[in-house]
């Protein structure tokens, strides 16, 4: 066993919205990921999915409200909620969720990752 430094592991990211599984805990993902620009507008059916800003800053659109993160703060958005993140400029975030979750969740498309790449 030995600990974990999430800047060397940020630092072997080269892509964005390419989520990187770091480890499990207790069935739950622990992944981290490079955000920059907008993503697409998705929800998880069964999942919750946490978004924890290590660096940077960030918007979680939802369709009523939008909720700003930055460095150090977490939301978590419940299964079912349709949400888009955005990232003005690149952002690093640590995320939680359930080993089988999909990025981009009921929506497919050619950014689709099912089996998240370990670092």
């Amino acid at each position: 066993m030995k600990a974990v430094n999430l800047k060397e592991k940020f630092d072997k990211i080269h892509e964005h919205w390419s989520p990187r599984l770091l480890g499990e805990l207790n069935s739950q993902a622990v992944k981290i990921a490079k955000l920059k620009g907008e993503f697409i507008w998705h929800h998880h059916e069964n999942e919750d999915e946490m978004f924890f800003v290590i660096d940077g800053s960030m918007t979680i659109k939802l369709a009523d409200q939008d909720i700003d993160l930055k460095q150090n703060e977490f939301f978590i958005i419940p299964r079912g909620v349709e949400h888009k993140p955005v990232a003005k400029d690149e952002v690093l975030v640590m995320m939680f969720e359930p080993m089988d979750t999909v990025n981009t969740g009921n929506v497919e498309s050619n950014i689709t990752i099912k089996n998240v790449q370990k670092i």
